[in-house]
């Protein structure tokens, strides 16, 4: 399978926001992810539902939403309304995870759970077979634009590594310091998806630069 692109939201212009997503139309990206932050979980705060709405309408691209936030699981039903294809929540957040991995699949998304930097992918053993996609987090979450965490890398190894002697197909997603030089390691590691949020909105050609992520 060739790798996907999933932009981040995050980056974009907030007060071009159309424009910015009639780019991710127009461009070779797979995915748009959405960074949903409530300052507590993180140490900042970013959009909610209110701007998923408004994208849904025209947005041609699965919205991949990522929710850094406390109690993720009583979002379900609003995750899904607002159109999303998959539904990432972080393992550090859910006490219960099995049952909102199951809530989010009878909602009619497609299952993520994400690890922070310091997570283990030990965590998974008894989840990983439940799942759609693991996300890693490559920079500690909160922020745009931080510097990449090296031993993401070897994570990433070592995730493809139990998701192939377990025989699933379970996606990995990667996202932090996304770039071509970050990006092409990940990828020889086994990552399936690439995130990158600064990487693409500031640079000075966005559909150039998603065209060379994906062409790695």
């Amino acid at each position: 399978m060739k790798h996907k692109i999933a932009p981040s939201l995050l980056a974009a212009d907030f007060l071009h926001l159309q424009k910015e997503v009639e780019m991710i139309n127009n461009s070779e990206a797979d995915w748009l992810h959405m960074d949903i932050m409530d300052g507590v979980f993180v140490p900042n705060i970013s959009f909610g539902f209110p701007v998923l709405d408004a994208v849904k309408p025209i947005l041609k691209k699965p919205m991949d939403v990522h929710l850094m936030i406390v109690e993720p699981q009583k979002f379900v039903k609003e995750v899904a309304a607002a159109g999303a294809y998959m539904m990432n929540v972080h393992y550090e957040a859910c006490t219960h995870l099995h049952r909102t991995i199951g809530a989010i699949k009878e909602a009619g998304m497609k299952a993520a759970v994400t690890l922070n930097p310091h997570s283990p992918i030990s965590l998974l053993e008894d989840i990983i077979q439940d799942l759609d996609m693991v996300l890693l987090m490559s920079v500690n979450p909160g922020f745009g634009g931080q510097r990449f965490i090296e031993h993401s890398v070897n994570k990433t190894a070592r995730l493809k590594e139990m998701i192939r002697e377990r025989g699933l197909d379970t996606l990995i997603e990667v996202d932090g310091g996304v770039n071509l030089e970050t990006g092409k390691r990940l990828l020889e590691a086994g990552a399936d998806v690439l995130v990158a949020g600064s990487f693409v909105f500031s640079s000075p050609d966005p559909i150039q630069t998603i065209k060379e992520l994906k062409e790695m």
